[in-house]
């Protein structure tokens, strides 16, 4: 049994985003993993104010859910990133969201690449949803995502389910017209296949 930590960023309770997390986190707790979601509209992050304060474990000295979480990030196994496209990239609520990671890295004495903490090791996954369904609605996305959260912090990626063609923002969602919904089932139930 694994302990699954979903960062759900969409505003909307019923929309593509939070269906898609749903159908996730079902096939994932079916399969046996502990699964609990986050809502970053519930749980406000407010963005980084890059003042160090809280480098190398100290807490942010800001006064929202961010501190409050950290004890779930820690004790997670894998964290799971679900995002509508805004703007081709992820919501600002995820980018303000793991750019307040800084208190929870350790001092990194032999840093790769220039950087000077390292971070605890976990595995992550990439759920997102997206009106548009061209071969390159997700790419600003992927990059920021594959940089980010693979490169950089260094999590280890158990895949991405990038949910195109799910309606226009306009209207009613749609994603229950898809297959979509069935991908992020299975993607759920396998994601630890040896379990």
């Amino acid at each position: 049994m694994k302990k699954i930590l979903i960062i759900q960023s969409s505003g909307k309770a019923k929309g593509n985003t939070a269906q898609l997390v749903e159908s996730f986190a079902k096939g994932a707790t079916e399969k046996g993993h502990k699964v609990e979601v986050i809502s970053l509209v519930k749980n406000e992050v407010k963005p980084c104010l890059g003042c160090n304060a809280c480098r190398y474990e100290k807490p942010c000295i800001q006064k929202d859910a961010f501190n409050r979480l950290v004890p779930k990030i820690k004790e997670a196994d894998c964290l799971v990133f679900a995002s509508p496209l805004y703007f081709w990239s992820m919501s600002a609520r995820i980018k303000a969201f793991i750019e307040r990671f800084y208190c929870i890295a350790i001092k990194d004495e032999n840093p790769p690449f220039g950087r000077h903490e390292k971070y605890p090791i976990k595995d992550c996954a990439l759920l997102m949803t997206a009106a548009d369904n061209n071969f390159w609605t997700f790419e600003q996305a992927v990059s920021y995502y594959q940089y980010v959260f693979i490169n950089y912090i260094g999590f280890k990626d158990k895949g991405m389910l990038l949910a195109g063609g799910c309606g226009h923002t306009d209207g009613k969602p749609q994603i229950d017209k898809t297959n979509h919904l069935n991908e992020a089932y299975e993607f759920g139930r396998n994601i630890y296949p040896e379990q």
